[in-house]
Protein backbone atom coordinates (compact mmCIF):
# COMPACT_ATOMS: atom_id res chain seq x y z
CA UNK A 1 0.00 0.00 0.00
CA UNK A 2 2.42 2.73 -1.29
CA UNK A 3 1.36 6.36 -1.04
CA UNK A 4 0.82 8.05 -4.00
CA UNK A 5 3.57 10.75 -4.54
CA UNK A 6 2.70 14.01 -7.15
CA UNK A 7 4.68 16.40 -8.09
CA UNK A 8 4.57 19.44 -10.58
CA UNK A 9 7.46 20.58 -13.05
CA UNK A 10 8.27 24.03 -13.05
CA UNK A 11 9.51 25.65 -15.70
CA UNK A 12 10.52 29.08 -16.36
CA UNK A 13 11.11 30.45 -20.55
CA UNK A 14 12.59 33.04 -21.86
CA UNK A 15 16.31 34.13 -19.88
CA UNK A 16 18.50 34.65 -18.48
CA UNK A 17 17.88 37.86 -17.11
CA UNK A 18 20.99 39.27 -14.76
CA UNK A 19 17.86 40.19 -12.33
CA UNK A 20 15.14 38.28 -12.20
CA UNK A 21 16.96 35.06 -13.06
CA UNK A 22 19.46 35.58 -9.86
CA UNK A 23 16.16 35.91 -7.43
CA UNK A 24 14.49 33.39 -9.03
CA UNK A 25 17.78 30.97 -8.40
CA UNK A 26 18.04 32.33 -5.10
CA UNK A 27 14.37 31.33 -4.18
CA UNK A 28 14.63 27.90 -5.52
CA UNK A 29 17.76 27.21 -3.50
CA UNK A 30 16.50 28.10 -0.41
CA UNK A 31 13.77 25.84 -1.09
CA UNK A 32 15.44 22.95 -2.18
CA UNK A 33 13.34 22.61 -5.44
CA UNK A 34 14.85 22.07 -8.90
CA UNK A 35 13.45 23.41 -12.10
CA UNK A 36 13.71 23.62 -15.61
CA UNK A 37 14.68 26.83 -17.43
CA UNK A 38 14.14 26.99 -21.34
CA UNK A 39 17.02 29.73 -22.21
CA UNK A 40 17.11 31.68 -25.47
CA UNK A 41 20.44 31.48 -26.57
CA UNK A 42 20.23 35.39 -27.44
CA UNK A 43 19.86 35.58 -23.66
CA UNK A 44 22.14 32.97 -22.50
CA UNK A 45 24.89 33.79 -24.56
CA UNK A 46 25.10 37.48 -22.71
CA UNK A 47 24.69 35.56 -19.36
CA UNK A 48 26.75 32.93 -19.26
CA UNK A 49 27.37 32.89 -15.80
CA UNK A 50 23.51 32.40 -14.95
CA UNK A 51 23.80 29.89 -17.50
CA UNK A 52 26.38 28.09 -15.31
CA UNK A 53 24.47 28.73 -11.88
CA UNK A 54 21.77 26.95 -13.42
CA UNK A 55 23.88 24.05 -14.06
CA UNK A 56 25.35 23.83 -10.92
CA UNK A 57 22.65 24.12 -9.25
CA UNK A 58 21.07 21.04 -10.37
CA UNK A 59 18.61 22.89 -12.91
CA UNK A 60 17.83 21.56 -16.38
CA UNK A 61 18.36 23.95 -19.13
CA UNK A 62 16.40 23.79 -22.10
CA UNK A 63 16.10 25.21 -25.48
CA UNK A 64 13.88 28.35 -26.38
CA UNK A 65 14.97 29.22 -29.52
CA UNK A 66 18.10 31.87 -30.10
CA UNK A 67 15.75 34.88 -30.49
CA UNK A 68 12.25 33.57 -29.34
CA UNK A 69 10.90 33.06 -33.12
CA UNK A 70 8.04 31.14 -33.60
CA UNK A 71 7.69 28.37 -35.72
CA UNK A 72 5.18 29.44 -39.10
CA UNK A 73 5.16 27.26 -42.43
CA UNK A 74 7.65 30.28 -43.97
CA UNK A 75 10.50 30.00 -41.58
CA UNK A 76 11.53 26.70 -40.93
CA UNK A 77 15.05 26.48 -41.85
CA UNK A 78 15.30 29.46 -39.71
CA UNK A 79 13.44 28.19 -36.94
CA UNK A 80 15.95 25.52 -37.04
CA UNK A 81 18.86 27.40 -37.22
CA UNK A 82 18.13 29.56 -33.90
CA UNK A 83 17.54 25.84 -32.50
CA UNK A 84 21.20 24.83 -33.79
CA UNK A 85 22.86 28.02 -32.44
CA UNK A 86 20.98 27.93 -29.02
CA UNK A 87 22.49 24.10 -28.73
CA UNK A 88 26.17 25.65 -29.61
CA UNK A 89 25.45 28.13 -26.87
CA UNK A 90 25.08 25.99 -24.29
CA UNK A 91 27.25 23.61 -24.63
CA UNK A 92 29.97 25.94 -24.85
CA UNK A 93 28.43 26.97 -21.85
CA UNK A 94 28.08 23.62 -19.57
CA UNK A 95 29.91 21.19 -22.31
CA UNK A 96 26.27 19.26 -21.83
CA UNK A 97 24.09 18.63 -25.39
CA UNK A 98 20.49 19.85 -24.71
CA UNK A 99 17.69 17.56 -25.26
CA UNK A 100 14.54 19.35 -24.69
CA UNK A 101 13.17 22.45 -26.22
CA UNK A 102 10.16 24.42 -25.41
CA UNK A 103 9.04 25.96 -28.68
CA UNK A 104 7.62 29.94 -28.22
CA UNK A 105 4.53 29.66 -28.55
CA UNK A 106 4.19 25.77 -28.59
CA UNK A 107 4.59 25.87 -32.60
CA UNK A 108 6.87 22.90 -33.15
CA UNK A 109 7.48 20.56 -36.56
CA UNK A 110 7.52 17.00 -35.00
CA UNK A 111 10.17 15.87 -38.33
CA UNK A 112 12.65 18.39 -35.82
CA UNK A 113 12.31 15.35 -32.91
CA UNK A 114 14.91 13.12 -35.45
CA UNK A 115 16.91 15.81 -37.48
CA UNK A 116 18.10 17.56 -34.29
CA UNK A 117 17.15 14.44 -31.59
CA UNK A 118 15.30 16.80 -29.25
CA UNK A 119 12.37 16.57 -27.82
CA UNK A 120 9.35 19.64 -27.19
CA UNK A 121 8.01 19.76 -23.69
CA UNK A 122 5.37 21.96 -24.01
CA UNK A 123 2.67 22.42 -20.98
CA UNK A 124 -0.49 21.80 -19.24
CA UNK A 125 -1.08 25.15 -16.88
CA UNK A 126 -0.11 28.33 -18.27
CA UNK A 127 0.31 30.91 -15.54
CA UNK A 128 -0.61 33.68 -17.68
CA UNK A 129 2.41 35.34 -15.59
CA UNK A 130 3.76 38.05 -18.07
CA UNK A 131 0.58 39.39 -17.82
CA UNK A 132 -0.26 39.93 -13.88
CA UNK A 133 1.83 41.33 -11.28
CA UNK A 134 0.36 39.61 -8.75
CA UNK A 135 2.06 36.36 -7.07
CA UNK A 136 -0.80 35.76 -5.64
CA UNK A 137 -2.69 35.62 -8.59
CA UNK A 138 -0.04 33.53 -10.45
CA UNK A 139 -0.18 31.11 -7.86
CA UNK A 140 -3.82 30.56 -7.34
CA UNK A 141 -3.95 30.15 -11.47
CA UNK A 142 -1.26 27.35 -11.09
CA UNK A 143 -2.94 25.76 -7.88
CA UNK A 144 -6.50 25.57 -9.16
CA UNK A 145 -5.43 24.13 -12.28
CA UNK A 146 -2.86 21.56 -11.09
CA UNK A 147 -4.12 18.00 -10.70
Amino acid sequence: NRKEIRKIAITFDDGPHPTYTEQLLDGLKERGIHATFFVTGEHAKLHPDIIKRMQEEGHLIGNHTYSHVQLTSKNREDFKQELMQTNEVIKEITGEELQYVRPPYGSWDKSFEKELNMFPVLWTIDPLDWCSKSADCVTKRIVDKAK
